[in-house]
């Protein structure tokens, strides 16, 4: 399976990867699709980009906040949507020399769940150029029911504010 293009603007100051996009996701063609994830509930409350809004609206929200959205792989196989499914043998990183090339002021890459900052860390980051804060955040996957929302939501909300993103509240 094949993930999505970067949404971001060259103002970027941060960076939010995923893994790779899931069954719902690839099927409505939209970061974090599954209507049981937790990410535009979080950032709804955090920046403006509410579920509620069309798709369009939430990734434009997350630009004028200066978030990046993107994923760590470009292509891998996995057979459902469990981060743990993915074959790493696979696995294809998308090209972060280019993105942080394009975004210079991107210091922060906020990790969304396990999968996201272990790839990161062992794919990514030995050959980057740069040295970004690397922060690693709960999944917002509804396969994440270790942590409720309010904690999801806490810990997301001073990640943004450590990377100088305005948050609400």
């Amino acid at each position: 399976m094949s993930g999505f293009g970067p949404s971001s603007a060259p103002d970027a100051v941060a960076l939010v990867l995923g893994s790779l996009p899931g069954v719902a996701s690839l099927h409505a063609v939209q970061y974090y699709a599954h209507p049981r994830n937790a990410f535009w509930p979080i950032m709804g409350e955090l920046v403006g980009a509410a579920p509620s809004l069309p798709y369009a609206a939430r990734l434009q929200r997350l630009v004028d906040a200066r978030i990046a959205l993107w994923d760590v792989f470009a292509r891998a196989e996995r057979p459902g949507s469990l981060d743990s499914a993915i074959v790493d043998a696979t696995a294809q990183v998308n090209d972060f020399a280019a993105f942080f090339a394009a975004h210079p002021g991107v210091r922060t890459v906020l990790l969304n769940g396990g999968k996201a900052h272990a790839a990161f860390r062992r794919f990514v980051l030995p050959s980057l150029d740069v040295s970004p804060t690397l922060i690693a955040l709960p999944s917002t996957s509804p396969a994440n029911a270790s942590h409720r929302l309010e904690t999801k939501t806490a810990a997301w909300r001073k990640a943004l504010q450590a990377a100088g993103v305005a948050v609400r509240g």
